[in-house]
C-alpha cells in the first residue's frame, strides 16, 4: 500500500514548488535505488500536463567516473549535460544516496575540477538561474544513522519536515525579509563568536519550500569587504565527502584571514580554491522548528531551529548579490540555542534573536510553537 506521505510530498514538490505547467520539460534526478517517491513526482508531473525526463545516478560510480577523468572529459561531460539542461524548465533533485561518504576518496585536485567545470557552469549558471527547481532528500538507514534515530523514527521526522505548511511558513518570513532589507549592521555574538558586518543595499530571499525541501531560512549577503571579527561553528559539516568540525574563522575587511578546524591543512586549500571562496557569499538565519540536531546533511542542517549560516564562497546572483564569485559554496552553520552554547543577532544594535529564540514582536511567528 503507498504512504500517503509519499503521494502528498510530490504534489508538494510538482505543484507548489516547481510549479509545473502544461508543456513544461522537468528533469527529475535520483541519486540512490529508492523509487517510491520518484514514481509519484512522475505521475504528478504527468498529471499537470508536463514532460519528466528521469536520470538516475549512482554516487558510487560517479566517484569512480571522477578518479579517472580527465579535464577533457570533465568539460565534455559538462557540455553533454549542459545541453540537456537548457532543455529544461524545471528541476526536481532527489538524493538518497546510501552513503554520504561515497566521494570521499576522489582525489582533490579531480574534485577541483568537477566543481568548477561541471558543477558550476550545468547547476550554479544555469539550473539554478534558468529553471524552476528544488532538490531534497529521500529517508533510508544511511540518513536515519546520520541522525542518530532509528529507520522508522527518522521516516516520520522527515515527513514531519517536509510536509509542513510552508504556505503559513512563507507568511510569516515577510516580517524578517523586511526588517534584513533596511537593516545597514549586523551584529552576531555567542562562544567564541563576535562578528560584525553591512547587509546595507542587499536585499534579502525568503525560502518557503520553493528551491529545498525540507525549508526554513530568510538569507541575503554581507557587503563583501565589510565582515571584521570571528565566528565558530559548532556543526559537523561535509565537504567532498570529507567531514570537518570546530571549523573557526577570522576575519578582516571581508577575508577570511584565519582558518582553524579539525583539518586545518584540507579547510585551507578548499579555502584557497579562487580568491572569492576566502569571502562570504551568504547570511542567513534558520527558523525549521521540526529540526533540532545536525546530522552532516546541509538541506536539514541550514534550516534547524534557531541557527544561523554564513557561507564561504559563491553569493547567489539576484537580489541577494554581494558580487562575490567562486566555485565554491559552503554553508556553515552556527546553532545559538542555549543548548549548543547560546548566541545574539543583532540588527543596527537592536537585539532580534536571543538564544535561538526571536524576541522582536513582528518575529515571533517564526518561533517554533507558531508553525508546527
Amino acid at each position: 500500500m503507498k504512504d500517503p506521505r509519499i503521494q502528498k510530498l510530490a504534489e508538494n514538490l510538482v505543484g507548489y514548488s516547481v510549479n509545473v505547467q502544461p508543456g513544461e520539460n522537468v528533469l527529475v534526478e535520483m541519486i540512490g535505488d529508492e523509487r517510491d517517491l520518484l514514481k509519484a513526482v512522475v505521475e504528478e508531473i504527468g498529471k499537470k500536463g508536463g514532460n519528466a525526463f528521469v536520470e538516475l545516478t549512482d554516487k558510487a560510480v560517479q566517484s569512480s567516473q571522477l578518479k579517472y577523468a580527465t579535464e577533457e572529459g570533465i568539460k565534455a561531460w559538462a557540455e553533454y549535460d549542459l545541453v540537456r539542461m537548457k532543455m529544461m524548465d524545471c528541476y526536481i533533485g532527489i538524493r538518497a544516496g546510501s552513503n554520504v561518504n561515497d566521494m570521499s576518496d576522489v582525489p582533490k585536485d579531480k574534485m577541483k575540477l568537477y566543481n568548477s567545470l561541471y558543477s558550476h557552469p550545468v547547476h550554479s549558471e544555469q539550473r539554478v538561474k534558468q529553471t524552476k527547481w528544488v532538490v531534497l532528500r529521500y529517508p533510508n538507514a544511511s540518513m536515519a544513522q546520520l541522525a542518530s534515530m532509528s529507520t522508522e523514527a527518522f521516516e516520520d521526522f522527515y515527513f514531519d519536515v517536509c510536509n509542513l505548511d510552508y504556505a503559513k511558513m512563507d507568511r510569516a518570513q515577510d516580517a524578517l525579509s523586511e526588517l534584513m532589507n533596511r537593516t545597514d549592521k549586523v551584529r552576531i555574538t555567542g562562544p567564541g563568536t563576535d562578528l560584525s558586518f553591512s547587509i546595507k543595499g542587499i536585499e534579502s530571499e525568503k525560502c518557503s519550500g520553493q528551491k529545498n525541501i525540507p525549508d526554513g531560512e530568510v538569507y541575503t549577503a554581507p557587503v563583501r569587504d565589510s565582515v571584521n571579527g570571528t565566528i565558530s561553528y559548532n556543526t559537523a559539516t561535509l565537504y567532498n565527502g570529507i567531514t570537518f568540525e570546530n571549523i573557526k574563522f577570522r576575519f578582516e575587511n571581508g577575508k577570511i584571514v584565519e582558518a582553524t578546524g579539525s583539518d586545518t591543512t584540507r579547510l585551507n586549500e578548499i579555502l584557497d580554491s579562487d580568491e572569492g571562496a576566502r569571502y562570504i557569499g551568504e547570511f542567513a538565519i534558520g527558523f525549521n522548528p521540526y529540526i533540532l540536531h545536525p546530522m552532516k546533511d546541509i538541506l536539514f542542517d541550514e534550516k534547524i531551529a534557531g541557527s544561523l549560516h554564513f557561507t564561504p564562497g559563491q553569493a547567489y546572483e539576484g537580489v541577494t548579490d554581494n558580487g562575490n564569485r567562486s566555485s565554491i559554496h559552503w554553508d556553515l552553520v552556527l546553532i545559538q540555542r542555549p543548548d549548543y552554547g547560546g548566541g545574539e543577532i543583532y540588527f543596527d544594535d537592536v537585539l532580534i534573536r536571543k538564544d535561538g529564540i526571536f524576541v522582536l514582536p513582528e518575529l515571533e511567528g517564526l518561533n517554533p510553537e507558531n508553525l508546527i
